[in-house]
């Protein structure tokens, strides 16, 4: 049993669910299930029942699972404060960013970036919105460019854009001529939205719920393209934002804003607050700054 394994442990008590577990940590059930047994097996200890509607902890899982977060915390705060120092010694910026914010911040950039500086070393890695925030929590990257601000402690927390959250229709849909949609008008309707590792697809999850129904979800995807593709051959309604609506540039799909809106899809970037700070990432940092204004005041185009 290693740190790893006790991770996985935690999320399948937070989801309550070996498969869905699975799903979030790009893994099979099988092989998540194996690690778990192991971890009992070690333990000498039986931790969770598979039960109908899930996993139940037993008194022994209870107490394991109580005692995780200062134990994990603690480990990836020195894992991380160890990774701050080897990348602050070796020049090295770790980049994670969440699909769809390199099309705000542009890809020159990053170019511009590595030729005034090319003694940094920038690396770039793109995921899903809650995955960078999980690979970030647990230590990895020292810059994250994340959808929404985030709930990591030490961190610097810097604004960068956000765009409204829209409904998308293709132009014959009985919804294209209003105004305004609100939440009810989804129920019924074959939504394409991406999975739930993407804060845009859960904020649509909560307000159906808090309307009362669940959305007819005809398909999960990890990214938006699939999702203007089905609207744009009528096969069913979707959400966007208006820079990657823009990107589309398709002129039979209309996008109509919530009437219980402003719903909002922020971008936001983060840097670790190590025990000594890092030249490079403060010189990163002030580059985008910048560059953002830029782009804001029209002095750069996307």
């Amino acid at each position: 049993m290693n740190i790893k394994d006790l991770e996985y442990f935690r999320i399948v008590c937070q989801q309550k669910s070996i498969t869905k577990a699975a799903h979030l940590l790009y893994m099979t059930p099988q092989g998540l299930s194996r690690i778990m047994k192991n971890v009992e097996n070690e333990l000498d200890a039986v931790l969770f029942v598979r039960t109908g509607a899930g996993i139940q902890l037993t008194e022994s899982g209870s107490y394991l699972y109580g005692q995780l977060p200062a134990l994990l915390d603690s480990y990836q705060g020195i894992c991380s404060e160890i990774r701050c120092i080897e990348q602050r010694k070796n020049h090295e910026i770790d980049l994670l960013s969440a699909y769809g914010i390199l099309r705000l911040v542009t890809p020159e950039c990053l170019e511009y970036f590595r030729r005034q500086y090319p003694e940094i070393q920038l690396h770039y890695r793109e995921y899903p919105d809650r995955q960078v925030e999980r690979m970030f929590q647990e230590g990895e990257g020292n810059v994250a460019f994340l959808v929404g601000p985030g709930s990591q402690s030490h961190m610097q927390r810097t604004f960068m854009e956000k765009y409204e959250i829209k409904l998308l229709v293709n132009r014959d849909h009985p919804l294209a001529e209003r105004t305004f949609v609100s939440i009810q008008d989804l129920k019924g309707e074959r939504l394409y939205i991406e999975s739930s590792e993407f804060h845009i697809h859960q904020l649509i999850l909560e307000k159906c719920r808090q309307a009362g129904f669940e959305p007819d979800i005809a398909f999960e995807t990890s990214g938006f393209s699939l999702c203007h593709r089905m609207v744009q051959k009528n096969k069913g309604i979707s959400v966007t934002v208006d820079v990657i609506f823009d990107d589309m540039g398709q002129s039979d799909t209309v996008m109509i804003p919530f009437e219980e809106g402003p719903f909002y899809w922020e971008t936001w970037m983060l840097t670790r607050e190590g025990e000594l700070p890092n030249p490079d990432v403060m010189l990163f940092h002030r580059h985008v700054t910048r560059w953002m204004k830029e782009i804001g005041e029209g002095k750069i185009r996307r």
